[in-house]
């Protein structure tokens, strides 16, 4: 037990070391300047070229998309996730020495050229990903935390990254054991994770991106419009268009659905009027009993 304790106080004292350390000190490496550096080129491009030119440049939640990006990316580490997730991996490997494995990578890749290495990462990674995403559509109990992120109204680049912590519980779990498995380690994921928020932001941002046949391999804005479509079609009752960089999926399990431009289609859910607009009402909200 005072192993765990340990544990739990250096990951707070840590992580608050890392997060100063990540703001005093600006490096290509920094995912702090990173996505500040991300936002502001995608918002110029908003700026300059605007799929929705009648959209504001501060449009509906910006502020408070913009207040979610620094609480998921950094804010809900320093209060807590840090911990608990250091906890989780130490238990895990507690958990697998009873029955001998001291080491929790089961499959080596590591002969592999580092390119392919790296593609092998990508692909799985986004893979899970995507089933995850149409679980938490397709789940109740999933789809009450997922809410929050479709509660968008007027889509921008910062609507990427409002989410409500859970969900990163959720896909982290989810990425964990199939990746160490295969020996991936944090450092690993620095490359696919700069790629996955660049890709992200541009999915949500108010451009439009001519991908040419690229549409069928990578997701775009035109693409991903449709899945936050506030009216679903009727195939499509639980959503459609789960990719997060990648299209590929959509189309090779039949969730793709792309009728024409959405431009200017409502965004949101049924009944999103009544649906809370303080944060911390949306963080409350899945867990209340409905009447």
């Amino acid at each position: 037990m005072e192993k765990y304790i340990d544990i739990i106080i250096n990951s707070f004292t840590g992580y608050a070391r890392y997060l100063w350390h990540e703001i005093t000190h600006p490096a290509w490496h920094n995912y702090f300047y990173y996505l500040i550096g991300v936002s502001l080129l995608v918002w110029a491009l908003e700026v300059i070229r605007p799929w929705r030119k009648n959209q504001a440049i501060i449009r509906k939640g910006f502020w408070q998309d913009a207040f979610y990006m620094f609480f998921n990316f950094f804010l809900f580490s320093l209060i807590g996730y840090n911990a608990l997730s250091n906890v989780f991996v130490e238990l895990f490997k507690d958990f697998l020495l009873l029955f001998g494995y001291q080491n929790t990578a089961a499959i080596t890749i590591k002969s592999w050229p580092i390119w392919t290495q790296y593609l092998f990462l990508f692909l799985l990674a986004d893979f899970i990903q995507w089933a995850v995403h149409v679980a938490l559509h397709k789940i109740p109990w999933l789809w009450k935390f997922h809410k929050v992120h479709h509660s968008v109204e007027e889509m921008g680049f910062a609507a990427h990254l409002r989410f409500h912590p859970m969900e990163t519980i959720i896909y982290k779990s989810a990425l964990f054991i199939p990746l160490t498995m295969f020996g991936f380690g944090i450092s690993d994921m620095f490359l696919l994770h700069a790629f996955t928020i660049l890709i992200g932001h541009l999915n949500h941002a108010n451009i439009n991106v001519n991908y040419g046949w690229l549409k069928y391999i990578f997701n775009s804005p035109g693409m991903h419009i449709w899945h936050h479509a506030k009216q679903l079609p009727k195939e499509y009752p639980q959503g459609m268009n789960f990719g997060i960089s990648l299209s590929i999926w959509d189309y090779l399990f039949d969730t793709a659905y792309v009728p024409h431009s959405g431009k200017d289609i409502p965004l949101g859910f049924e009944e999103i009027e009544k649906y809370p607009a303080q944060f911390h009402k949306q963080m409350t909200e899945p867990f209340e009993r409905k009447g």
